[in-house]
């Protein structure tokens, strides 16, 4: 199929309003201001319409566009991005194009036709649809056996799609061409480690193998058995400290969901070191900033003890942003859920693109470190990349 056929072939679905649901992702160029836009019919004051999402990096802009002006934005869309996923009435499908727009179209019938909801205010649409029943999920307890979210759960699927979105927006940055190597320090009861490892290798089939590393011997065990329940063959967990893995010299991706206090920094150290392409970072109890800070100036602020917690902790997450900058990467600080269901709220997102610092960028962080007496750990971690 080429990109003429490809284009009439899903128009002419759009125009007899098959689409249920529809992600177009991976911009051609890392420039590009929207991030991924999504699609769902609606119907406004009784007449049909595409409801386009452009997400960009922190907002969300809203366009409801007649049916038969769609076609015209789709063109454009097609020309800022190389992938399309879409949910139709009786199939899903998925369209990868080159950047010589090289169609790569994979289809997969619907065991059951979906029904189109065209009301306006309908629930949001997540990476993984929480009608459909996930074999992982089901087994952590997040969803029953027929594929229902529990209410008591529902928190924890919200942070697995939010995560799932940040991996997604990771594709254009891992390898193509050969095994992905990740890891996934402290990983605990592993939710978003299997949501990880399912959506990369059974929802986007690439050649993975993941391993999470947490010290507590009998969520490990279970981990396992999970893993080995679910078939999931290059998915491991093992026991084991920050600081003693030592097995790998060459890594592609590395999460790391709360580890403590330098904890985070051992981790973002050794995924630097190991060259990472894509580091994901939630970071938790940030405590060494609070010791050392020694600012007269932020007095009004420190001597109060809640508000000098809070400070430390964003500042800490500023300078580890900065620091991983000045090594090479595209850096930012990002909200992973909602802060009202956690004030440990803040994703740090990197990918390396090699990037030399300029001497402004030295000077602004050894002025911002030296204010506030701050001697990170990170920095001395990281030593030898300055």
């Amino acid at each position: 199929m080429d990109f003429e056929q490809m284009k009439t072939a899903f128009l002419e679905r759009i125009d007899n309003k098959e689409l249920i649901n529809a992600t177009i992702s991976q911009p051609r160029q890392k420039s590009n201001e929207i991030k991924r836009v999504k699609m769902k019919p609606i119907e406004l004051k009784g007449v049909y319409h595409i409801q386009i999402e452009y997400q960009y990096e922190r907002i969300l802009k809203h366009e409801n566009v007649l049916l038969e002006k769609f076609s015209e934005v789709f063109e454009l869309l097609l020309q800022q991005f190389r992938q399309v996923h879409v949910q139709f009435t009786n199939e899903v499908i998925q369209i990868q194009l080159s950047k010589k727009n090289k169609v790569l179209w994979k289809g997969e019938k619907s065991k059951t036709p979906k029904s189109v909801d065209l009301s306006h205010n309908r629930k949001k649409q997540y990476l993984l649809d929480e009608s459909t029943p996930y074999p992982f999920l089901i087994r952590l307890g997040v969803q029953t056996e027929d594929g229902k979210i529990k209410k008591q759960k529902y928190d924890k699927f919200r942070q697995i799609n939010r995560f799932v979105e940040f991996i997604d927006d990771s594709l254009d940055h891992l390898p193509k061409n050969r095994q992905i190597r990740i890891l996934d320090f402290g990983s605990g009861k592993s939710y978003l480690t299997f949501a990880l490892y399912h959506y990369l290798r059974v929802e986007k089939g690439l050649d993975i193998r993941v391993t999470g590393l947490d010290l507590k011997k009998e969520v490990i065990d279970e981990c396992n058995q999970i893993s080995q329940d679910l078939q999931y063959d290059q998915l491991e967990f093992l026991v084991g400290d920050i600081n003693d893995y030592n097995d790998e010299t060459s890594v592609d991706m590395v999460v790391t969901l709360h580890a403590c206090d330098v904890a985070t920094d051992m981790a973002l150290a050794r995924a630097v070191k190991w060259g990472a392409k894509v580091i994901l970072s939630v970071p938790c109890c940030q405590h060494e900033l609070n010791r050392q800070l020694n600012s007269p100036a932020l007095e009004i602020m420190t001597q109060h003890g809640l508000i000098k917690e809070r400070f430390a902790s964003l500042a800490t997450d500023s300078i580890r942003a900065e620091i991983l900058s000045l090594v090479g990467y595209d850096t930012q600080l990002l909200e992973f859920i909602d802060i009202e269901h956690t004030p440990k709220n803040i994703l740090i997102r990197a990918y390396f693109t090699g990037k030399k610092p300029t001497i402004e960028q030295h000077a602004r962080y050894r002025a911002f470190t030296e204010f506030l007496s701050a001697k990170p750990f990170l920095q001395n971690e990281l030593r030898e990349f300055f």
